[in-house]
């Protein structure tokens, strides 16, 4: 959990919702034979007992990915600890839109493999077993001349059904939700896109998007080409190559650009 939030003092609608979390938690944590210990192992490592209890206290504001995770293990929804919360967590989805219209005839199991985001009734209980909950950065990966960003936070969540991530082989774990800045990558993607960034894939494979650093233009993303000597061409999908050329590079100059994560899946605007 961020330190930081407990610097700044809580609103009136965040003190409810941590009075509306330690009253359920008293009432049914005999039921659930839950203790706060069990819910601190539940939001991550590193998360301490005391970390619980500064959420219950209001000395810590709830967060999306906090309340969610005691939502599930309490077997509320959402609305009952914070309404507020569960209307972000409604509008993020919705604000990205979903597939699954598209897909009316496929069996539920596969519409669940084909459709990233929650929607709908769906999101009315984002607290059982099918969600993944992947953090937010405020960094921005530049689709353009590449973007500096020396002060990164979390903001919030964003729910991925399990599912999806499943047949992706992806582990919520290594994930990251970012935000394209500029029109280098378009069309494929646009700025301010959301970008999902798997960080554990750091080995570079032809023709796919990474998120990339370099000492000189800081945070980009772009496609990798290998070419037929074995070297590597950093790749701009728009046609304009006069404002975005390829970059090509040399093998000693491979190591000045590291791959932060591969970019598996992106939402936005159509």
């Amino acid at each position: 959990m961020k330190k930081d939030s407990r610097r700044l003092p809580l609103s009136d609608w965040q003190l409810q919702d941590s009075e509306r979390l330690k009253a359920i938690f008293q009432k049914k944590r005999g039921e659930l034979k839950l203790t706060q210990e069990k819910m601190a192992g539940e939001l991550g490592d590193g998360v301490t007992q005391g970390a619980v209890s500064h959420f219950m206290n209001g000395r810590t504001a709830l967060s999306t990915k906090a309340v969610t995770v005691f939502a599930r293990m309490l077997r509320v929804p959402v609305s009952e600890i914070s309404p507020t919360l569960a209307a972000q967590v409604q509008k993020m989805a919705s604000s990205l839109g979903d597939s699954s219209a598209a897909l009316p005839s496929l069996p539920k199991s596969k519409e669940a493999a084909n459709t990233p985001l929650p929607a709908g009734d769906d999101i009315q209980e984002p607290t059982d077993e099918r969600y993944a909950f992947v953090s937010q950065y405020t960094a921005r990966a530049a689709a353009g001349d590449g973007h500096d960003n020396p002060h990164v936070e979390i903001r919030s969540t964003l729910a991925f059904k399990k599912e999806w991530l499943r047949v992706k082989g992806l582990n919520p774990k290594n994930l990251k939700v970012i935000y394209a800045d500029g029109d280098s990558m378009w069309p494929t993607v646009s700025d301010r896109d959301v970008l999902l960034v798997d960080e554990s894939r750091l080995e570079p494979t032809d023709g796919q998007i990474y998120v990339l650093a370099s000492a000189d233009k800081g945070v980009i993303v772009k496609r990798l080409i290998k070419t037929a000597l074995g070297s590597w061409i950093i790749r701009s999908d728009n046609e304009d190559k006069n404002e975005y050329p390829d970059l090509m590079l040399s093998r000693s100059e491979i190591n000045e650009h590291r791959i932060i994560g591969r970019v598996v899946w992106r939402g936005g605007d159509l």
